[in-house]
């Protein structure tokens, strides 16, 4: 794998950690994970900003463990693999790709990807540090259903990298855990942000579907090394 091919797919998964965040499956149970880890209502999580934050790093921190973990073993299992069986993995791995970017563009519903999640909260309940790491990695765990069509992209790409799983699905906790720790500093004003702009999520979806179709082409015809000598552009240009 080249250096520019290993960026792209790196940033790709950045991209789907967000993505799975801004999912409609995602966003609804914002507040309640505030008020949560805060213990007080979205309302006055400002006045104990700092606490918010600090449970919502332990909560990122423990849904990253999981994720890592999960790609250490794809490392070990995939490194093993036989150079013919990576081809194939790599064409399933792409075939993969394409079909949970058609997903995300619309053009079809599966109602297992789409179902949504709740849970019950007290208002004035205290999270202890240890019981945010503990909920942060249930949510990896939990909420793959809902997360399932980003993150299945991510493992079917980490499927056509061998040695490359762990950094795949760390660089999609990150991206996944950026949006929640905003969320933890500023957490009066995102409810209100979200639901503002709730349908330009769908166009944010829609648009990464189309970049998760054509990342998954160019590695179902083990075309995506071609991307460090931009020679994909220059095949478009020249037809």
């Amino acid at each position: 794998m080249t250096d520019a091919s290993l960026i792209v797919a790196l940033a790709t998964s950045f991209v789907a950690g967000i993505v799975s965040f801004l999912a409609p499956c995602v966003l609804p149970i914002i507040p309640g994970f505030l008020a949560y880890l805060a213990g007080t209502p979205v309302a006055d999580a400002s006045k104990h900003r700092r606490q918010v934050f600090v449970h919502s790093l332990l909560f990122v921190i423990g849904f990253s463990l999981v994720f890592a973990l999960l790609g250490v073993l794809l490392n070990t299992i995939l490194e093993r693999v036989a150079y013919d069986v990576q081809t194939w993995l790599s064409r399933i791995g792409g075939a993969i790709i394409i079909f949970f970017g058609l997903y995300l563009t619309g053009l079809f519903h599966i109602a297992f990807l789409e179902r949504k999640h709740g849970f019950t909260i007290k208002q004035g309940s205290r999270s202890r540090y240890l019981t945010s790491v503990l909920f942060g990695a249930s949510f990896a765990a939990g909420w793959t259903p809902c997360v399932g069509v980003a993150l299945g992209a991510i493992l079917g790409l980490a499927a056509t990298q061998p040695g490359k799983a762990f950094y795949l699905l760390l660089s999609y906790a990150i991206g996944l855990g950026i949006p929640f720790l905003i969320v933890g500093l500023f957490a009066a004003k995102a409810q209100a942000f979200f639901l503002k702009y709730r349908k330009a999520t769908v166009i944010l979806n829609r648009i990464f579907g189309v970049i998760l179709i054509i990342l998954g082409i160019l590695i179902f015809t083990q075309q995506l090394a071609r991307i460090a000598n931009f020679e994909v552009l220059n095949m478009i240009l020249l037809n």
